[in-house]
C-alpha cells in the first residue's frame, strides 16, 4: 500500500512558521483525496486541514486563517503552511488520503508515519 511521507516538521518559538510536505505519490495521481491531520501528546488524533470532494477545503476552527492547505499535482506533493503558531499547534502531523468513489471522499484510511512539530512559548 502506498503511503504517504511527511517533512518539514521542527521546533519554533510561539509567532513563527513551519510549512509541511507530505510526498503523496501515487495518491494524488489515483485521485485521492488528502488531508492532514495531529495528535497532541495525551489527546486524540484531529484533521487540521483537508480537500473536499469539490476541491474545496476546510480547516478545524482552531487553525483557520494560520494555517492553509495546498496541493501541487505536478509533484505528488501536499504542503501545510503554518503561520503564527502556538504552543497548543504542539503535536505529531500526518499526512493523510482517502479514497475518493464516485466523486465523494471516503473517510481517511491511509496515514503516513508522522513529523514532530513542536512551538515553545
Amino acid at each position: 500500500q502506498v503511503q504517504p511521507v511527511e517533512s518539514g516538521g521542527g521546533s519554533v518559538q510561539a509567532g513563527g512558521s513551519l510549512r509541511l510536505s507530505c510526498d503523496a505519490s501515487g495518491l494524488t495521481y489515483s485521485g485521492s483525496c488528502m488531508g492532514w491531520f495531529r495528535q497532541a501528546p495525551g489527546k486524540e488524533r484531529e484533521e487540521v486541514a483537508g480537500f473536499k470532494s469539490d476541491g474545496g477545503t476546510t480547516y478545524a476552527n482552531s487553525v483557520k486563517g494560520r494555517f492553509t492547505i495546498s496541493q501541487d499535482n505536478t509533484e505528488d506533493t501536499v504542503y501545510l503552511q503554518m503561520n503564527n503558531l502556538k504552543p497548543v499547534d504542539t503535536g505529531m502531523y500526518y499526512c493523510a488520503a482517502a479514497r475518493r468513489v464516485l466523486g465523494s471522499c471516503l473517510p481517511y484510511t491511509i496515514f503516513g508515519q508522522g513529523t514532530q512539530v513542536t512551538v515553545s512559548s
